[in-house]
């Protein structure tokens, strides 16, 4: 079983729904976090298309500019291929006056804090430029909640929400964005040599197969086992049943 898609009917379809979104909510800007990776690239060229580039502004945050950062000098390319507005702002003095509690944070707690920054500067941006914030997860973070709550899942509008990464590589590669970005190890950039795969334990092209056996085709646990392996399967699906808490709005107890 394989993801079979039309890049160019999804794209159509994904660029008209962010057009229609934008033009209901009376707001023709839009602000997203670039990071030089692949989600970040093809929702920069939605928002692009869809809304006019002059009306696009791209933030690159890290939490300590460098010199030579290859991030950096991707996610440019992406925004000079789109021609939308680009800006850097570095986030390291903020996570560090933020982090001077008065109990140790984790080192979980600090790649989560970064997130939660990011999202803070995108909306004090979007607030000034009138605009709404985009978000740049794929819908395989989404299922498996393999995002900061509050953090990078923080945003008015998630473009390419309704594919899976491994849809998303095939998007980029139609949309001519550069092989460099395409082929780099996905990650959330939580800390130094973080990837997402590695961090997950599996592939993204088998994570995407048993969450689209699981969703889109309905199939039984035990069909998956079958298929993928009951190890797999069980790690996939305990992911997507444990951050379900992420998915939802916060719970509220009735008087």
């Amino acid at each position: 079983m394989g993801l079979v898609m039309d890049c160019e009917e999804k794209f159509t379809a994904i660029v008209k729904g962010t057009r229609r979104y934008f033009s209901r909510a009376q707001v023709k800007k839009a602000v997203l976090g670039v990071s030089g990776g692949i989600d970040s690239a093809v929702t920069a060229l939605v928002l692009a298309e869809a809304l006019g580039r002059e009306k696009v502004y791209a933030l690159y945050m890290p939490l300590k500019l460098k010199q030579g950062d290859k991030n950096l000098r991707d996610a440019l390319a992406v925004t000079k291929m789109s021609g939308i507005n680009f800006a850097v702002f570095s986030i390291g003095n903020a996570c560090s006056y933020l982090a001077q509690t008065v109990w140790k944070p984790t080192k979980l707690a600090r790649a989560n804090l970064a997130a939660r920054t990011r999202m803070a500067v995108l909306y004090s941006f979007a607030n000034s430029k009138k605009a709404l914030v985009a978000g740049t997860s794929n819908r395989s973070e989404l299922l498996l909640g393999y995002f900061t709550k509050h953090g990078d899942s923080g945003s008015d509008i998630m473009p390419i929400a309704s594919l899976y990464k491994t849809e998303v590589v095939k998007m980029a590669k139609w949309l001519g964005i550069p092989r460099k970005i395409i082929e780099k190890k996905p990650s959330a950039g939580l800390w130094h040599g973080q990837t997402d795969e590695k961090e997950l334990g599996l592939k993204y092209e088998k994570i995407d197969k048993i969450l689209s056996g699981k969703f889109d085709h309905k199939k039984s646990t035990p069909e998956l086992e079958k298929e993928f392996g009951k190890k797999a399967v069980q790690r996939v699906l305990l992911l997507v049943k444990k951050n379900e808490h992420k998915r939802k709005k916060p719970v509220i107890i009735k008087a």
